[in-house]
């Protein structure tokens, strides 16, 4: 089964598009807004309205209040939460939508505690855990901290660009794997070039 791919931080309608000509099977909106990569809801509309189908269309959101959350799923097409920052599994589980839960790793985290805790989530999103920063930092952490034989299907993110994703598929085997930073002109600008040679390091696998 080939690994699948998420384009996150898209902030552009052409973006979105570039990233789903490619062969993306999702791709990932910011409402955080601290972000660089933060789309308001409006846009974030927008770009959802124009992804056609069989492609997925992510929100994240970083200990977000529960009444944002709701007010961004009644405007935007969202088929999948992501959650990044502290929520809980009931706080995951509240909104009615499937949701993946994103696991800052270091190296005293319990993946195999975390995948019975988010038991509901779709999948664990695993990113590089630095002090203070909720995730995009662009940086790789360890991946022999992932233990074998996880409950929850990996999305393997953090640092990943075309010429390191083909090693961390290799040796981490993910179900899927995430970029945003390393497809980039500049934060939250995508480069359609830089995406088509993500995506053929990633389909020689």
């Amino acid at each position: 089964m080939r690994v699948r791919v998420k384009i996150c931080g898209i902030t552009r309608v052409e973006d979105a598009l570039s990233a789903v000509e490619k062969g993306a099977d999702a791709i990932g909106l910011v409402f955080y807004e601290p972000s660089p990569r933060n789309v308001q809801i409006a846009k974030a509309a927008e770009i959802a309205n124009k992804i056609p189908a069989f492609v997925t269309v992510v929100g994240l959101f970083v200990n977000a209040a529960p009444d944002f959350v709701r007010n961004v799923i009644s405007q935007v097409k969202l088929d999948l939460l992501q959650f990044h920052g502290d929520e809980t599994p009931q706080e995951c589980e509240s909104y009615g939508l499937p949701f993946i839960k994103a696991i800052r790793v270091k190296s005293d985290t319990n993946l195999i505690q975390c995948a019975k805790d988010f038991s509901a989530s779709k999948a664990l999103l695993l990113d590089t855990y630095t002090d203070g920063v909720a995730g995009g930092t662009g940086h790789v952490f360890d991946w022999s901290l992932i233990p074998a034989g996880l409950e929850k299907p990996v999305i393997l993110a953090g640092g990943l660009n075309a010429r390191n994703v083909a090693q961390a598929i290799s040796q981490v085997k993910p179900y899927a794997v995430d970029v945003s930073g390393g497809v980039e002109i500049k934060k939250g600008i995508k480069d359609a070039a830089k995406i088509a040679t993500f995506m053929q390091q990633v389909y020689i696998q």
